[in-house]
């Protein structure tokens, strides 16, 4: 059921330095920009390979990873069906944070955490999604 690492989110104190640093140091394309119902910035969305993202936050502050500060934000997992694979973790006993929804980038979410609290989210990508309009368009140029 598990397809691949979907991304990796970080939050970055200067989001634009944070997207420079991985476009034009390490090489990474950038995707797309999101930007929530209300039209403001919510991230940037980095291209690493088919399916396999870095997603970058802004407004980070201090140094210890959490949901505020700069670093690992939270661990996502890309699966072929989320609805099928939440009923499976829920079987297993894994804590659902959250049911199933639609996020701001199309994809078909939902959340658990492990032992120590980090968040981790499982999603699905239909056709619509943003992340599988860059997947096709940015692979065709590889």
């Amino acid at each position: 059921m598990i397809k691949g690492l979907g991304h990796l989110a970080l939050r970055a104190k200067d989001i634009e330095a944070a997207a420079a640093f991985y476009r034009d140091i390490i090489g990474f394309k950038e995707a797309f920009r999101m930007h929530n119902a209300e039209g403001k910035f919510s991230g940037i969305y980095m291209y690493i390979a088919p399916g396999q993202f870095i997603e970058i936050f802004p407004n980070g502050e201090g140094v210890q990873a959490d949901n505020k500060n700069i670093g690992i934000k939270h661990l996502c997992i890309e699966v072929d069906n989320a609805a099928a694979f939440q009923e499976t973790l829920r079987k297993r006993g894994a804590p659902i944070d959250t049911e199933l929804k639609t996020g701001i980038s199309k994809c078909i979410q939902f959340w658990t955490h492990d032992p120590d609290g980090n968040r981790i989210e499982f999603m699905e990508l239909p056709p619509e999604s943003l992340q599988a309009q860059a997947n096709k368009r940015l692979a065709a140029h590889e």
